[in-house]
């Protein structure tokens, strides 16, 4: 029979003492994450009974969080290369951290505006919300100002600046893309996807496309407007590249648009990137598995996951500090899609 493991075995096995243990183990104050993260690993390896936080009201530190993600009408959040990933980092943080993780998904338009409140906001186990993919409007704000619950938006925005944030860099991120293809000499560049109401992140992302153009002294830009949660810019790059057959590099507005853009241009007669240089933004599963290989911005989504968390523990230690935002800046993966210009 397997001898039942005490609290000063894990505290032999991590090196710290045992009132340390027990402070991790019930979930205290006063121990570093990493500290943390160590006694939780070492405490599953030796099946020890680790208390569930559910129980006594809320406390000063996190305990159990509430996870809303947007659903799409025709992807589950699961299945979403970007929000997979962030979803992956914090479950990783939180278990980690033997922290409780709730799961709701939460219906949006074409705009990624909730369209109803989610419940998790009533449910009293929560000590704070993570609301991934979604532009928060008064309404909501409103509610949950009543409820007093802290809440981290990740990807996501509000009309006021009463949240705090994860999002990416995404107008120098796009800045950086279109100056790489600049740099190769290219100068009639078009941007594919954005439209006058489009999600912020969007809007950043052809404001960084403008301002390469402007600062490089080039004068002409070539934007086709959609919504990219309509369609994902096959026809409207064809209709593009006709309108304008001068254009050598494209921008797109993320991975899935610069996939489709590819099959685009080679369903044209055209190649990549010999005729048309295409570049993306995420770097998701799809930019490695295009032909060619898709340059694009890498965005660390799992850092989005493990920062959210770790801000939403700041928040909840903290309540009255001011509004935060991390940025998480993209960095640029050269593939084969981009080549120096030819004409």
């Amino acid at each position: 029979m397997r001898s039942k493991k005490k609290i000063s075995d894990i505290a032999r096995q991590t090196g710290v003492s045992v009132a340390t243990v027990s402070l991790a183990l019930n979930n205290k104050p006063g121990v570093s994450e990493e500290t943390r993260a160590r006694i939780l690993e070492v405490a599953q390896q030796f099946e020890y009974p680790i208390k569930a936080f559910v129980a006594g009201g809320k406390g000063t530190h996190l305990t159990t969080i509430g996870m809303v993600i947007k659903t799409d009408p025709d992807i589950p959040p699961m299945a979403n290369p970007f929000y997979s990933k962030v979803i992956v980092g914090i479950e990783e943080s939180c278990r980690r951290n033997g922290i409780n993780l709730l799961f709701a998904t939460l219906p949006v338009d074409e705009n990624n505006r909730a369209v109803e409140v989610p419940q998790l906001l009533y449910n009293d186990l929560v000590d704070g919300l993570l609301m991934i993919g979604t532009s928060v409007d008064e309404t909501f704000m409103s509610i949950s100002g009543k409820n007093k619950i802290p809440i981290v938006l990740v990807d996501g925005y509000s009309s006021t600046e009463c949240y705090d944030a994860v999002v990416s860099d995404n107008f120098r991120a796009a800045y950086q893309a279109v100056s790489h293809l600049i740099e190769l000499g290219h100068r009639h560049i078009g941007l594919l996807g954005s439209d006058i109401d489009c999600y912020p992140s969007i809007r950043e992302r052809r404001n960084g496309y403008v301002r390469a153009l402007k600062e490089n002294e080039i004068s002409e830009n070539y934007i086709s407007n959609f919504n990219i949660n309509k369609s994902k810019g096959y026809q409207e790059t064809i209709s593009l590249l006709k309108e304008n057959p001068q254009i050598t590099g494209l921008f797109c507005v993320n991975d899935d648009v610069a996939s489709a853009a590819i099959r685009a241009i080679h369903d044209m007669g055209k190649r990549v990137p010999d005729d048309v240089s295409v570049i993306g933004y995420d770097d998701t599963y799809l930019a490695a598995n295009t032909h060619p290989g898709l340059t694009t911005m890498h965005v660390d989504t799992v850092a989005m996951g493990h920062a959210a968390v770790q801000l939403l523990s700041i928040r909840i230690t903290n309540p009255e500090s001011a509004r935060m935002t991390l940025i998480i800046h993209p960095t640029l993966v050269k593939r084969e899609s981009v080549s120096r210009c030819k004409s």
